[in-house]
């Protein structure tokens, strides 16, 4: 009895500590999201400041307001992302701020795709007309990071540093054994011979196609990015192919010996150039992007009516309502509807960052983009990628606007549906029985397709590509002939897409707002983003019971990317016209 009350008494505290500890972690949370509401104070630059670029956090299009979405698990530091806008406008703030007198670039690893990279420095390179220096110094430079800092005006390495230069890679993970061992089948239907988002699913391997076309569009970045370090550091394309090949910048005195840094030195040598730089000051005033994106400058003139409204079109793309990481259709045409009805809003850009994913998602969205074309300049912006779905849902623009390194194209449709029949007999010993009034009522996931119902998903699916094809063809004034050509479900990359007549003009966001307010034929404005961010605290509730897939991967040390591509082949329309596969280059 003694023991009974014992357990019993032992619960009702365990209990009550728990929603104690749960009280007080709901209150510090609440209390962090409110704190992050709060005004920023400006922040003050002082004479002689230097613009600190480290770039250690994420880069993306938007960041969410809820602080929440940045809390990890046995983590108590917010990893809060910085958005490639706000580094952009940085810069330029920088150039003209006459406290500014330089840029430090410290940047080692860079979280971001090729494309936002490109755009940072061609940034950078502009802010050199201002006849500020910039200077660069790590202890060690990723491809990445080297491509961006090699625009500066000095560039050094710690004496005992790492510098990274062989090439690009592209590695895929395939899943064919896997679902051989479970039992399960994937049933592939497909238009376009390099539409290889289901390759994973069916092969063990590339097919010929699939290395044809990743080959062409890893050699295309790679020469874009060792030409323009080439340029920088005069040297030509050869040289840097051939150095790359035998792992020849393998120590920092290599690098020196072969001039790609101007001098290994360490951190307070740094200082003391930097020092010289402002002639000799006996304290360096360093200011981060952070701080910096608080700073004020003195304005003229009064606040412009006249906007352009920049919508942003982010994720996968799915019916429904989006977020900032997922396009919903939902979403995205009511923000491009509410662009097109505000009499104010002159211009739209659509800043496209999508692998694409839904069809009939990506034509809802296309449709709203041809009513609000009709009635006032609509430019597009492609991101790290827009492919597939996401160049549907692009076609349509006035002008097409991409960085060389933007992936695109990917036109093509395909639909897989996955045959778990199998699975459960074998491997959980569950059988199915079937009562049907119709003949192929149980067509799904519980049986194989029969060749009756595969060749009419293959009508769907040749019906979603003829659709594509022609709104490609009445908005890029090209035959359905040459689309198809270019098409079959093909990657490029946004050099080659201009090239081929899916693009306009090369260029990031900003080239895209100067275009829509040229189309515009206006000079004032201000700039206006849609969808309008959620309302952080109403977000927190919902949050407070989410992620929970996410979490549990990793739990178990599985990559979440892993996770998210599973569901999005079993959760996502049947029918997808989405990027053949995820691409990380470092």
């Amino acid at each position: 009895m003694k023991s009974f009350l014992k357990n019993v008494l032992s619960t009702i505290v365990g209990i009550v500590l728990s929603i104690v500890v749960v009280a007080l972690l709901f209150v510090g949370v609440i209390s962090v999201a409110v704190s992050s509401l709060d005004k920023k104070d400006e922040s003050k630059v002082e004479v002689n400041s230097i613009l600190k670029i480290k770039l250690a956090k994420p880069i993306v299009e938007r960041a969410s307001d809820n602080p929440l979405d940045y809390l990890t698990i046995g983590n108590t530091e917010m990893n809060t992302p910085i958005e490639i806008k706000e580094i952009l406008d940085n810069i330029e703030k920088a150039k003209t701020d006459d406290r500014i007198k330089g840029i430090y670039l410290n940047v080692s690893a860079i979280s971001a795709g090729l494309s936002h990279v490109e755009e940072i420095r061609n940034k950078l390179l502009d802010f050199k007309s201002s006849g500020k220096f910039i200077i660069s110094f790590a202890e060690y430079y990723s491809q990445k990071s080297y491509y961006l800092s090699s625009v500066a005006d000095e560039l050094y390495l710690h004496p005992e540093g790492i510098f990274e230069l062989k090439g690009l890679s592209a590695q895929i993970m395939f899943y064919k054994g896997l679902l051989d061992k479970l039992d399960i089948e994937a049933q592939v239907i497909r238009h376009g011979k390099f539409k290889s988002a289901i390759e994973p699913y069916v092969l063990d391997k590339m097919s010929k196609a699939n290395r044809k076309q990743i080959s062409l569009l890893l050699t295309t970045i790679s020469d874009n990015i060792l030409d323009s370090i080439a340029s920088q550091r005069g040297k030509t394309l050869a040289q840097i192919d051939e150095l790359a090949n035998k792992l020849e910048l393998n120590s920092a005195k290599k690098c020196l010996e072969h001039n790609f840094v101007d001098a290994l030195i360490y951190q307070d040598e740094l200082e003391e150039k930097l020092k010289s730089k402002l002639g000799e000051v006996e304290k360096l005033n360093f200011i981060s992007l952070a701080k910096y994106t608080n700073a004020k400058l003195k304005k003229e003139g009064k606040i412009s009516r006249d906007k352009i409204a920049i919508i942003y079109a982010t994720g996968e793309i799915s019916s429904g309502k989006g977020s900032l990481q997922t396009i919903g259709s939902e979403t995205t045409a009511t923000a491009i509807k509410e662009a097109r009805e505000d009499e104010r809003v002159k211009a739209i850009v659509l800043r496209v960052n999508s692998p694409g994913g839904s069809a009939l998602a990506s034509d809802v969205i296309w449709r709203e983009s041809i009513l609000a074309k009709a009635e006032k300049p609509f430019v597009v912006s492609m991101g790290d990628l827009a492919a597939s779905g996401g160049y549907y849902i692009s076609c349509a623009a006035d002008s097409i606007v991409a960085n060389p390194n933007t992936i695109t194209g990917s036109i093509g449709v395909f639909g897989i549906i996955p045959n778990f029949q199998e699975f459960y007999k074998n491997k959980l010993g569950i059988t199915i029985d079937t009562v049907n009034t119709h003949k192929y009522a149980d067509m799904g996931v519980l049986r194989a397709l029969t060749s009756f119902e595969k060749a009419k998903i293959k009508e769907s699916i040749e019906d979603i590509y003829a659709t594509f094809i022609n709104h490609i063809s009445d908005s890029r004034n090209m035959s359905t002939a040459a689309v198809d050509d270019i098409g079959q479900g093909r990657v490029w990359t946004g050099y080659d897409a201009k090239e081929l007549g899916l693009v306009d003009v090369l260029g990031g966001l900003e080239t895209a707002i100067d275009i829509a307010a040229h189309l515009a034929e206006i000079k004032e404005y201000r700039l206006v983003s849609l969808p309008k961010k959620e309302d952080p605290i109403e977000v927190l509730i919902k949050e407070m019971s989410g992620k929970k897939s996410k979490q549990i991967a990793q739990y178990f040390g599985i990559d979440s990317k892993f996770v998210k591509s599973v569901e999005q082949i079993l959760k996502g329309e049947k029918i997808q016209a989405r990027m053949p596969f995820e691409l990380e280059i470092n």
